[in-house]
């Protein structure tokens, strides 16, 4: 990940990031790109097979980003303390992105708005702020609030598959089925979970 943002013609120095460079931002960044993050997400689709129609048509961020957020936030019990509060200052960044991204692209806010809620109230350096605020409105408008969104939705299916399954739910065979789905688009998901999972695992099924 780049530690700076190369300077504009004429200013002397550069931008420089402290947001990610100390040993308790590894956790939340380690759960979210590799196990049981992306890397696991990615690697259970070539290990059961994909439909070409939905490598091509299916691919969402609200899939992929929903599941690496979700991922963190399956992994912070397990985090020392200090790696928890990260965890949990990064959840926040989403949750901003998911206002900020909409009301920059609505004019219902400014740049100068969403630095300082950025850089005041999630604390991430100029820099990193700099980086998001150009994301949202420039780079990739709407990609941003995908995370928070998906993390939400896949919140919202395991409690109602709790609720559905009683002691019979079980985390490894739900998070199984999830991922075996490939990058299915939310309300399919709930679909796929509700309509085959939850009744296979009532007759107690094998999946």
């Amino acid at each position: 990940m780049p530690l700076n943002i190369p300077a504009s013609p004429g200013k002397p120095s550069t931008e420089k990031y402290d947001d990610f460079t100390y040993d308790a931002a590894a956790w939340t960044l380690t759960a979210h790109e590799a196990r049981p993050g992306h890397e696991l997400q990615f690697d259970s689709m070539l290990e059961h097979g994909v439909s070409l129609a939905r490598v091509r048509y299916a691919f969402n961020s609200t899939n992929v980003e929903g599941w690496g957020l979700y991922s963190e936030y399956l992994i912070k019990p397990y985090m020392p303390l200090e790696g928890q509060l990260i965890s949990l200052d990064l959840r926040l960044q989403r949750a901003a992105r998911a206002f900020l991204d909409p009301e920059l692209q609505a004019g219902k806010i400014t740049p100068a708005d969403a630095f300082r809620v950025m850089e005041q109230d999630v604390v991430l350096s100029h820099a990193f702020a700099e980086e998001e605020v150009e994301r949202f409105t420039y780079r990739m408008p709407g990609q941003a609030n995908s995370y928070f969104y998906g993390y939400t939705k896949l919140i919202a299916l395991r409690e109602d598959t709790e609720k559905a399954l009683g002691p019979k739910f079980n985390q490894k065979k739900f998070h199984d089925f999830i991922l075996a789905q490939g990058l299915l688009p939310p309300d399919l998901m709930r679909k796929a979970v509700m309509e085959d999972f939850v009744p296979a695992q009532k007759q107690g099924a094998k999946r």
